[in-house]
C-alpha cells in the first residue's frame, strides 16, 4: 500500500523535512486541523507516525518506508512475511 500527498500545495513555508518529519507537525489548513480535533476526529496531533511504526512492529510487518521531499511525501506499508 502506498499513500502519496502534497506536502504543501500553497507553497507556504514548510516546516516538515526528511530529517524531522516524524517529530514536527505542519498543516496546510490549521483551521481544519483544529476543527477536526475539536470534533473528536483527531486524538492528538503528532502521534500518527509513531502509532503506525508500533502497530507494524507488533504485527510483524517490515518497517514503513517514508519518502519526504520539498513538495510531497509518501509512505509505503508492506505486508508481513
Amino acid at each position: 500500500m502506498s499513500d502519496d500527498g502534497p506536502a504543501d500545495i500553497e507553497g507556504n513555508g514548510r516546516q516538515v523535512r526528511d530529517d524531522n518529519f516524524d517529530r514536527v507537525t505542519d498543516y496546510r489548513n490549521p483551521s481544519l486541523a483544529a476543527a477536526l480535533k475539536g470534533l473528536g476526529n483527531v486524538n492528538r496531533f503528532g502521534r500518527g507516525i509513531g502509532r503506525v511504526r508500533a502497530a507494524l512492529e507488533r504485527n510483524g510487518n517490515p518497517p514503513a518506508e517514508f519518502q519526504v521531499d520539498d513538495s510531497s511525501w509518501a509512505v509505503t506499508l508492506r505486508r508481513a512475511p
